[in-house]
């Protein structure tokens, strides 16, 4: 072999492997001795036995939220070639977005660039929009971000994929309340944190001009939230906060003049929480100062007025307002809307998938968090096949050792067995079985329908919140590492209604947890085991969790410094 063709050749080897030349070197320095290298990118070519490439499956990934930066982090899986497309290209912590708002906490100490854990993985991404989804063709239509002085014409290009994870969160539901879009803010994005931040400031400085009436003080310095759900609360506290702790130095002549208004359209706040925390909750509101309204409905937003219908008389009310935050709950995008329209679930208000998130209608793309909900099936749905599947000397009767043969299986496949034996304070589902069979050692199918009519009672769809998101990333990346290994040996429950197993198991959320930070170092905690805590030992323990949570430690340090800045000099008051 000549010398430039071994050149030519190694050239070719060294480019394909970039970390092949480190190697080359270090094995160089060690003298050609035993040696164990690792980089931290892991070679982006997949080979079999033999040597020979394999064809990667392309997985196109929308989104860099909780779900998608989730799946990302946790994907091991050489044999997928995977491409992001996100038009933000960092995380967000968005627990923490409304410390944002007043100060507390920078906005860029609770982002997390994506490019840094994208070159870990060996993976691409593409700064841009999915504006269409073409199932029949496994295509996405997307387009490039706007608005930058660099790229003031926005590109459009599709991109083929074979596997599709749609993680692009939902939007703040309005509700079509006129007026909404164009004079309130948001609380979902960094920028919108951003801007409620400066426009509280505005306020101030606004309301600090000279020759100004009370009323239009009052007016200017009136704070409208509506939404009584965790973040809502949350904000409410985090302002008040700041106008005990904060403005009362930086602007005492118009601190008199503010006014914190919460309206929520239910009988109560935090209604998805403990009573007991709701009660506390609306107590301390009303201690300090806030004037929480509830049974009130936003009939429309101008741009000086907010005009609320109460429930209870249909009496409507108009109110003047400086500033109102809206956080209602979370409604789809128009892309996922079109797409449904697509695959025949447009009547639907979210979308669908199954058990291990495969969007019903396309076995090729899945879908993660809030953009989804799970379509779980009803045990009575199945209850003929499942009877069926035991039966196996089909003798119309289900003996002990038939019946134990399916137990695991219904469990595994049906998560509201579980809840409902554990609400009915029953060990297992035998103990279901005999309470409804006596002591008869064999089940018919009508004592096995009786024994088991009301376990879908306990069916529930599953919150729209980050832990859930985090939980479905991370659980389908499992999946996907072990993909090959599981289409030769299935590890989940018996197809009922078919033959064999499916390949996983599905889904299962575990909840670790609820926070409700209330303000004045308090904070309400509802963790496993109906276990409820409020006041400031539950505040330290929000700290803790929340700081654990970060993704990186460069955002744990720079959040943590943030909170200790905040307790020595107070909150940042600039308009930037």
């Amino acid at each position: 072999m000549s010398s430039h063709s071994f050149s030519k050749r190694a050239y070719s080897f060294f480019k394909a492997y970039p970390s092949a030349s480190k190697l080359l070197l270090l094995s160089t320095f060690s003298g050609g001795g035993l040696l164990v290298y690792s980089d931290s990118s892991p070679l982006r070519r997949a080979l079999t036995a033999d040597g020979e490439q394999i064809k990667k499956k392309k997985v196109v990934v929308l989104g860099s939220g909780w779900s998608g930066y989730s799946f990302l982090s946790y994907l091991n899986n050489p044999n997928y070639d995977v491409q992001v497309v996100s038009p933000r290209n960092f995380f967000l912590f968005t627990p923490l977005l409304p410390s944002v708002t007043n100060g507390t906490v920078e906005a860029r100490s609770i982002v997390e660039p994506i490019r840094g854990l994208i070159r870990k993985k060996g993976f691409e991404y593409t700064e841009a929009e999915c504006v269409k989804i073409d199932p029949s063709n496994k295509k996405i239509h997307c387009r490039s971000k706007d608005g930058s002085s660099v790229n003031k014409d926005p590109k459009e290009f599709d991109m083929d994929y074979d596997i599709l994870v749609i993680a692009v969160g939902a939007k703040p539901n309005t509700f079509n309340t006129a007026g909404v879009e164009e004079h309130a803010h948001f609380l979902k994005e960094a920028e919108d944190a951003l801007k409620i931040r400066q426009s509280v400031i505005n306020c101030f400085e606004r309301a600090s001009l000279p020759d100004l009436t009370e009323e239009e003080r009052k007016k200017i310095l009136h704070f409208v939230v509506v939404g009584g759900g965790p973040t809502g609360v949350e904000f409410s506290a985090e302002l008040h906060d700041f106008l005990v702790e904060d403005v009362a130095k930086i602007y005492p002549k118009v601190q008199e003049f503010t006014r914190i208004t919460l309206l929520e359209a239910g009988d109560h706040i935090l209604n998805m929480f403990d009573k007991r925390i709701t009660a506390f909750a609306e107590e301390k509101f009303q201690r300090d100062g806030i004037d929480l309204k509830t049974k009130n409905m936003v009939v429309g937003v101008t741009a000086d007025e907010i005009s609320t219908k109460e429930i209870a008389t249909g009496k409507v009310v108009s109110e003047p307002y400086g500033m109102v935050v809206w956080s209602t709950g979370i409604g789809i995008r128009p892309v996922i809307k079109e797409f449904m329209n697509q695959i025949g679930q447009g009547q639907r208000r979210v979308l669908a998938t199954d058990e291990w998130l495969r969007v019903e209608g396309c076995d090729s793309v899945y879908a993660l968090g809030d953009t989804a909900t799970i379509n779980q099936r009803r045990v009575m749905e199945d209850i003929a096949a499942i009877f069926s599947k035991a039966d196996k000397g089909e003798t119309g009767t289900l003996n002990k050792k038939e019946f134990k043969s399916v137990v695991k299986d219904i469990c595994q496949r049906y998560p509201q067995v579980e809840l409902y034996l554990k609400k009915k304070k029953l060990r297992n589902i035998a103990n279901l079985l005999k309470s409804a069979n006596g002591d008869d050692t064999e089940v018919n199918i009508e004592t096995f329908k009786q024994a088991l009519s009301e376990v879908d009672t306990q069916m529930k769809n599953l919150p729209a919140t980050a832990q859930v998101a985090s939980q479905q990333g991370k659980y389908l990346a499992k999946c996907f590492n072990k993909m090959e290994k599981c289409e030769k040996k299935p590890e989940g429950p018996l197809r009922f209604r078919g033959e064999g197993r499916h390949r996983f198991q599905p889904f299962r959320y575990r909840h670790f947890g609820s926070f409700a930070p209330l303000g004045g170092e308090q904070t309400a905690a509802e963790l496993p085991g109906d276990w409820v805590s409020i006041g400031h030992s539950s505040q330290w323990l929000w700290y803790s969790v929340y700081a654990s949570k970060l993704v990186s430690w460069r955002t744990r340090s720079l959040v943590v410094s943030d909170w200790v800045r905040r307790f020595i000099f107070g909150r940042d008051s600039s308009s930037i």
